[in-house]
């Protein structure tokens, strides 16, 4: 069984360019201080296998001396890999990068001033000490870890651990939708999200999971009968989900709610702050936005649903937590003095299943692949690119139980209605 905490080669060793010299010149700007000199670089991975494919991390300590003493400071760096080979040539010429420093330096900082002239101090991001994107794609961050931060990794999170998560993102929303509203063209350009991968239409990872999906759905007696269903729509389901997920900006409808999603929103994009007094954490920062984009607020939501909840509350499809984040939603949305029509929790859950297309593909595609990685079956890397692997996860006992709860909520939902 394969180990998680294992790195890909990429990750493991820190490109040459990363030395010294190069910390030293953007804590010398960050810091306004041209005298800073670092004096010593300790350098490690920072991305466990599973957490980041979009990119690769290195956390690193810079201890430095200044004319005011020494001083230390924690940075995560995160970078393209260096590799040649199939990541490296997926994602060089995405809007990833691009995207993620937008998010870092224009639209949360915006989100956060509308909340705190509100009275609620709510960070939504940790701050950003660097960027670039020439001569090569570079993200330096504070390090949360020593603020005591981190990922949950060997433990499914707790009820009020996904209700953190929860809070926070509908924070976020309402923030984006008070901007949406008020200042509709700062933020057009977040228009690339995970559809907008160079190869989605033609890496086999994409193209093959409705396929796999439906040779399951034949070789398990009690899931034949649902094997119609996506017979029916296995030619034309990418074309029926790329209107959903580019509906904001091509088929804007009035009776829609619109965001800024985090576009990824799993376990392993989010930091958790443990409360030694509470016992528990206390507070959730969500991190990694290389897929936020404008797009209807079901994204994150339907997303969450597969790729972070726990099972048993997936086969409720959410419906306590994602009432739990709509309560907060229209809360800060009262608070910060949101002028549009508020949402109703009705058309939330109506507009959830409209975009049913979406739930076809997660089901079908990403969902074998998070089962898979999260029971350590198999990693990341292997079930992406690995047909054999990828074949494999569709048998795996989790996900033909998890399969046996949604499809028949689908069918109660009408989802099979009209295909």
């Amino acid at each position: 069984m394969p180990d998680t905490e294992q790195f890909n080669a990429d990750e493991l060793e820190a490109p040459a360019w990363l030395n010294a010299q190069f910390i030293t010149d953007v804590l010398r700007t960050y810091e306004k201080c041209p005298d800073l000199q670092v004096t010593d670089l300790k350098i490690t991975p920072a991305s466990a296998q599973g957490d980041h494919y979009a990119s690769v991390m290195f956390r690193t300590t810079a201890e430095y001396t200044t004319s005011m003493g020494k001083f230390c400071k924690p940075l995560i760096i995160k970078t393209m890999p260096e590799q040649e080979g199939h990541k490296k040539d997926m994602l060089s010429d995405s809007h990833f990068f691009s995207t993620e420093i937008k998010a870092y330096t224009t639209a949360l900082p915006e989100f956060e001033r509308i909340l705190r002239e509100a009275g609620d101090g709510t960070k939504l991001f940790v701050p950003c000490v660097y960027h670039s994107l020439e001569p090569r794609q570079v993200i330096i961050f504070e390090d949360l870890v020593p603020q005591g931060y981190t990922v949950i990794r060997n433990s499914p999170p707790s009820l009020g651990d996904l209700k953190l998560a929860f809070d926070k993102l509908a924070k976020w929303h309402a923030a984006s939708m008070k901007v949406i509203n008020e200042q509709p063209n700062f933020l057009k350009e977040f228009k690339y999200g995970m559809y907008e991968m160079p190869t989605v239409d033609t890496d086999p990872f994409i193209t093959s999971g409705m396929s796999s999906f439906i040779e399951m759905l034949d070789k398990v007696k009690e899931l034949r009968k649902y094997k119609p269903h996506f017979e029916k729509i296995k030619d034309n389901y990418l074309q029926r989900l790329e209107i959903e997920m580019k509906e904001y900006h091509k088929y804007r409808r009035n009776d829609r709610y619109y965001v800024l999603c985090h576009g990824d929103f799993h376990l392993r994009n989010m930091m958790f702050r443990h409360n030694k007094e509470l016992g528990a954490y206390d507070d959730v920062m969500l991190v990694d936005f290389q897929f936020s984009n404008l797009c209807p607020i079901t994204v994150d939501l339907t997303y969450s649903i597969y790729m972070l909840m726990e099972p048993e509350q997936r086969w409720e499809m959410g419906e306590d937590l994602i009432n739990e984040y709509f309560s907060v939603l229209v809360a800060t949305l009262r608070k910060i003095g949101y002028k549009g029509d508020m949402p109703t929790q009705s058309k939330l859950w109506e507009q959830i299943q409209n975009n049913k297309y979406y739930d076809f593909f997660l089901i079908s595609t990403l969902l074998p692949v998070m089962i898979a990685v999260k029971s350590n079956e198999f990693m990341l890397h292997e079930v992406l690119q690995d047909s054999k692997v990828r074949q494999k996860s569709y048998f795996l006992e989790a996900y033909i139980k998890d399969v046996s709860k949604l499809l028949p909520k689908f069918e109660k939902l009408g989802y099979f209605n009209d295909l």
